[in-house]
């Protein structure tokens, strides 16, 4: 019953990621006409979700390192501090330990927010989910394409637990959407699937 506020790091222009973050003031920048709210107090009492924060500036990472740790900021354009309570889930695909020694990301920062990691294996190192996300990826595309696939051939499947899924979940997703626009019948076949997909890596 509290807010959840996502974040794509990545996805915002820089000159924009702070009013995004903080919110501003009418007239605090050129297009500012009226008064923002930023991500941040949207999150309050609830989870805020930075995806892709391997991505954020320099200035953002410093900006960022002052609200966790006083959980307080300004909107651009005032001078007011806003208080906030709100719990920050950080995600990447990026080595930050790596950024961290070529000083592209802070280590106070990155040592902020490692307070609880979980380090997710890429999807070839856990095939025993990877049943589950075909299972999850029929139903949302059976409602979005209003369809009634019902499963995968054998071969598909096995196709699909041999290979080495570069582009993790993101790629199974990309595949599965791509199956289910071409399948005319209840059951995914291999001439359902991708041109790219069978030119992938394997495990055999």
């Amino acid at each position: 019953d509290k807010p959840l506020v996502k974040v794509n790091c990545s996805a915002i222009p820089e000159n924009l990621i702070e009013s995004e973050f903080f919110g501003h003031v009418k007239g605090a920048f050129t297009g500012a006409v009226k008064d923002s709210t930023g991500r941040f107090k949207k999150a309050d009492k609830g989870t805020i979700f930075l995806d892709e924060i391997g991505d954020m500036t320099q200035v953002m990472q410093l900006r960022l390192l002052r609200v966790l740790q006083e959980m307080e900021f300004e909107r651009v354009g005032d001078s007011t501090p806003i208080k906030v309570d709100v719990r920050v889930i950080a995600a990447t695909n990026q080595a930050l330990e790596e950024k961290v020694k070529t000083g592209e990301f802070r280590k106070d920062l990155y040592y902020r927010l490692k307070v609880v990691e979980i380090k997710l294996p890429p999807l070839r190192e856990r095939t025993e989910d990877i049943i589950l996300l075909i299972e999850y990826f029929l139903e949302k595309f059976n409602k979005k394409f209003d369809k009634k696939i019902k499963s995968l051939s054998e071969e598909v499947k096995n196709l699909f637990m041999n290979y080495l899924w570069p582009g993790n979940i993101s790629e199974l997703e990309h595949v599965m959407e791509y199956a289910s626009i071409y399948c005319k019948t209840s059951i995914i076949t291999v001439e359902h699937l991708p041109s790219e997909f069978h030119k992938g890596d394997s495990v055999n």
